[in-house]
Parts: C-alpha cells; sequence; structure tokens
C-alpha cells in the first residue's frame, strides 16, 4: 500500500490541525494504521494507532484527550484530528500501516510497519 500525509502546517498554540493519511493500493479496512512523529533530534515515537476494525484505537499519553485517530473506509483514508495543540507537537508526522493477523490489533512501534507516508510538517507556535 501506498500512503499519502498531508493536513500540516503552522498553527498557534491551542489550534487544532487535522491530518489525512489516503491510501492507495490494497483496502485500508484490512489495515492497521498509526501516526508518528519525529521532532528535531529525537527519536521517531507514535502518537496514535487505530485497528483496521476500528474497534480498537491507542493514544500516547501526551497527547490523550486532546487527539483523535479515526478512519473513513469510502475514503481510503485515516484521520487524526488534533486539538489544544501545544508547543511540543511540533515535529514531522508519518502515517504507516500494515496488514493484521486480526481485526483487533494496534501496532505501536516503528519496526512493526513497512508502508509509510512521506510526513507532513505541523508547526506549533507558542
Amino acid at each position: 500500500v501506498q500512503l499519502q500525509a498531508s493536513g500540516g502546517g503552522l498553527v498557534q498554540a491551542g489550534g487544532p490541525l487535522r491530518l489525512s493519511c489516503v491510501a492507495s493500493g490494497p483496502p485500508f479496512s484490512t489495515y492497521s494504521v498509526s501516526w508518528f512523529r519525529q521532532a528535531p533530534g529525537k527519536e521517531r515515537e507514535v502518537v496514535a494507532g487505530i485497528s483496521w476494525s476500528g474497534d480498537n484505537t491507542y493514544y500516547t499519553d501526551s497527547v490523550k484527550g486532546r487527539f483523535a485517530i479515526s478512519g473513513d473506509r469510502a475514503k481510503n483514508t485515516v484521520y487524526l484530528q488534533m486539538n489544544r495543540l501545544e508547543y511540543d507537537d511540533t515535529a514531522v508526522y508519518y502515517c504507516a500501516a500494515r496488514p493484521t493477523l486480526g481485526s483487533g490489533y494496534v501496532y505501536t512501534r516503528p519496526i512493526d510497519f513497512r508502508s509509510w507516508g512521506q510526513g507532513t510538517q505541523v508547526t506549533v507556535s507558542s
């Protein structure tokens, strides 16, 4: 599957952004999708993930209550709605996908994924 991430930009602290990850190729509905981010000088870290069934989601502690991941099977797209953005959310955001063994799996390690989007820059001004 090929992934195209978009939606990044410059936003003031406290504002929202919505990232999109559009897949081409096999139906997204059989994939688990996660969003990662990487700030300068830091390792890539998972932000959120969703199982292909949509029943299970994962959020890293720092974004719980502020970010929401969702999927639209008809559009082969996974979204990351980011609210109340903070300066520390500044990073390049990547979406990643992989086929799953079961409908409820959510993967959180970069090594779990083979398919990556190109990244979209999110910059939060304080």
